[in-house]
């Protein structure tokens, strides 16, 4: 049974990755006429109007994204850059790629962005400037505000990730100490009118927090990071520069990011071509087509991922004792984006050691398997994806003298997973729209 179970939701996670695919998303709601007319939502642009068309953009996705904008447009591209994350590059013949880091930005992510900026920089009322942006977008564009260098924005970065800090406060820091993200790029490009093509990698498809909101008004102040460094108590761990900049920015001595209501956005208009809601929909058809009564639990679980798995977890175990909230043979789906306090030395990402954390809950119980991946392929600083557990993955690993409540106090879910055949492998994805978790319960 357990067997069965386990191809049964692989299958689930692949039809969820299958319908994320960011070029297909980006074909299904852009399309050319035969007047010469670029449809793009509700939205009608003739290319009669512009005398060039730009591509710019980053992210996980961009590659493919900027891919099917060429096999639309073709030679109407006058010109273009887009970063992705090293191994997810493609082929491009009328935009210029380059890859870069992430999650820790690098100098190749700055060699892009000033890319961007130099041609925008030149961006007439007669441009089209069509922006894509995917999940990592934020790392990738890394151009470091006035004063500030690439390794003070670096720590920052390792700072907030491993404090625990959401990707919404990590964002809003984010984009006031760049040149570039905040709206900031909306503004480089005017009055250019620019279309920003968006796969949303974040909970509640916030514009202005995806990948740092580029294009998008920015609704938080420098006002909010200083109070973000000190909820988490690292205002003075941060770099000095860093902390001087974001002061002074509170005290009014630094420009503020755009804010809604700017004539700047007045040419700029942002359109989510696919989200995590999408990767959820297909991955409960095809539960159902397996015969899995299926309940979508939410697109926008937060939280500290560790207790995130106990709660996921109790559902599937109310399943197996009473039938509620749907009966067996059920399969609960959930996506969102969680966090993990760093508090060991172990090696691992959120949705491995939501895994572990699971398999500890669930424990004994024979009929229940949990699944727990990021869309974009990769967890935290490892090759994958995520874990597989079930019933018998704790006790298998006792066996081997692997014990799962010290491999989880050390955050070193990876290592627990290495070697047992249940770690997630897909290779980059090329696309990003948060975790996916699947709970089968037969």
């Amino acid at each position: 049974m357990m067997e069965k179970l386990r191809k049964d939701i692989r299958a689930i996670f692949d039809a969820g990755l299958q319908a994320a695919d960011p070029g297909d998303a980006l074909r299904y709601r852009v399309r050319l006429t035969k007047e010469n007319c670029l449809i793009v939502g509700d939205h009608a642009y003739d290319l009669i109007n512009f005398k060039r068309i730009l591509v710019v953009g980053a992210g996980k996705a961009a590659s493919p994204m900027a891919e099917a904008l060429e096999d639309m447009l073709g030679d109407r591209i006058k010109g273009g850059y887009v970063t992705t994350k090293y191994g997810h590059g493609r082929p491009l013949a009328y935009i210029s790629l380059r890859e870069a880091g992430h999650p820790l930005p690098d100098e190749e992510g700055v060699k892009g962005s000033g890319d961007i900026v130099r041609l925008l920089e030149g961006a007439t009322g007669k441009d089209l400037v069509l922006c894509l942006i995917s999940g990592g977008g934020s790392a990738l564009m890394p151009l470091p505000a006035e004063g500030l260098s690439l390794v003070e924005k670096q720590q920052t970065t390792r700072i907030l990730l491993e404090c625990g800090a959401t990707i919404h406060e990590i964002n809003a820091i984010r984009k006031h100490i760049s040149r570039i993200k905040g709206g900031r790029l909306a503004k480089l490009a005017y009055p250019a009118t620019v279309v920003t093509l968006i796969l949303s990698d974040v909970v509640g498809d916030d514009l202005d927090v995806i990948s740092s909101g580029p294009t998008v008004p920015d609704r938080s102040t420098f006002a909010d990071c200083l109070r973000i460094l000190d909820v988490y108590k690292v205002r003075d761990k941060v770099p000095v520069a860093v902390r001087a900049y974001l002061e002074r920015g509170c005290a009014g001595e630094e420009e503020e990011t755009p804010k809604p209501g700017d004539v700047l956005f007045e040419k700029t208009e942002n359109y989510i071509v696919g989200s995590a809601g999408t990767s959820l929909k297909a991955a409960g058809e095809k539960a159902r087509s397996l015969g899995y009564r299926t309940l979508i639990l939410s697109s926008c679980i937060e939280g500290e991922t560790r207790e995130v798995a106990k709660v996921h977890a109790a559902i599937a175990k109310e399943v197996n004792l009473s039938g509620n909230p749907l009966k067996a043979p059920a399969c609960i789906v959930s996506g969102g984006e969680t966090t993990v306090t760093i508090r060991g030395k172990g090696k691992g990402g959120r949705n491995t050691e939501f895994a572990l954390a699971a398999a500890i809950e669930i424990d004994g119980i024979p009929n229940v398997t949990i699944l727990s991946g990021g869309t974009d392929g990769t967890d935290g600083p490892t090759d994958a994806a995520g874990a597989v557990v079930d019933g018998s993955t704790v006790k298998n690993a006792a066996e081997k003298g692997n014990q799962a409540a010290g491999y989880l106090k050390d955050n070193n879910s990876y290592r627990f997973f290495e070697g047992s055949g249940e770690l997630l492998i897909t290779g980059p994805t090329m696309t990003n729209v948060m975790d996916l978790r699947i709970m089968l319960i037969k």
